[in-house]
């Protein structure tokens, strides 16, 4: 009987050792080659996968991970900007996010999202295990050669406030005043005002122009 209850007891633990991890990537077989390896590792499960970045907020709410591993560059919402929304509603959950990119700007824009981790997608063999256990411990994890630079306090985004920059991101990648009002559940008036006001401190008179500004400060990755 007392043997009976130990072995539950063991395996209650160990149950609740295990680390939850989804999976956010637009491409189905990279999500595919990251599950194997998480999948022959012990006290890790992978509980699901999005293709894009709405689908991966939408899920991280759903099934409150332990750790989302999220690709940087996907469609409809990158992973810059699903990282700050999961990480602002789910405390309990932490982002590893994967990139091509291993420029500084993108380092800092992820990492001041929220993320807990930075791990270029090419080291990814040899790091993404040790990866998601550090940052689902709570600490910060960079990848081999990776350093977080923090921005100059005379850089121009700087200017900006934290909503000008989200709405920067988001015009970056295409969207619509529509389309931004709806993914940040604001009215359409209140973008093409902090469109234009992005406008007015950058001193850019075009769409075209902006998405050039957001590129070459990394704040979106190139498609």
């Amino acid at each position: 009987m007392n043997e009976s209850i130990a072995s539950q007891v063991v395996e209650e633990k160990t149950m609740s050792e295990e680390i939850t991890v989804l999976l956010a990537d637009d491409h189905s077989l990279v999500r595919r080659g990251f599950r194997r390896i998480l999948e022959d590792e012990e006290g890790m499960k992978v509980v699901g996968e999005a293709s894009n970045g709405v689908e991966a907020i939408r899920m991280a709410y759903e099934l409150k991970p332990n750790v989302v591993v999220m690709d940087l560059s996907m469609p409809e919402l990158d992973g810059v900007q699903a990282t700050k929304e999961i990480v602002k509603h789910l405390p309990g959950t932490e982002v590893l996010v994967l990139s091509m990119h291993a420029d500084d700007n993108y380092v800092r824009n992820a990492l001041d999202a929220g993320a807990k981790g930075y791990l270029l997608k090419s080291a990814i063999d040899v790091d993404l295990v040790g990866a998601i256990r550090a940052v689902a411990d709570g600490k910060r994890f960079m990848g081999p050669g990776l350093k977080y630079v923090a921005q100059e306090q005379d850089d121009e985004l700087k200017k900006l406030t934290g909503r000008e920059k989200q709405v920067l991101q988001l015009i970056a990648q295409g969207k619509s005043n529509k389309e931004i009002a709806g993914l940040l559940d604001l009215s359409v008036n209140t973008v093409s005002v902090h469109r234009a006001n992005l406008m007015e401190k950058m001193n850019i008179h075009r769409t075209a122009e902006l998405v050039l500004f957001a590129i070459r400060k990394g704040l979106v990755a190139p498609q």
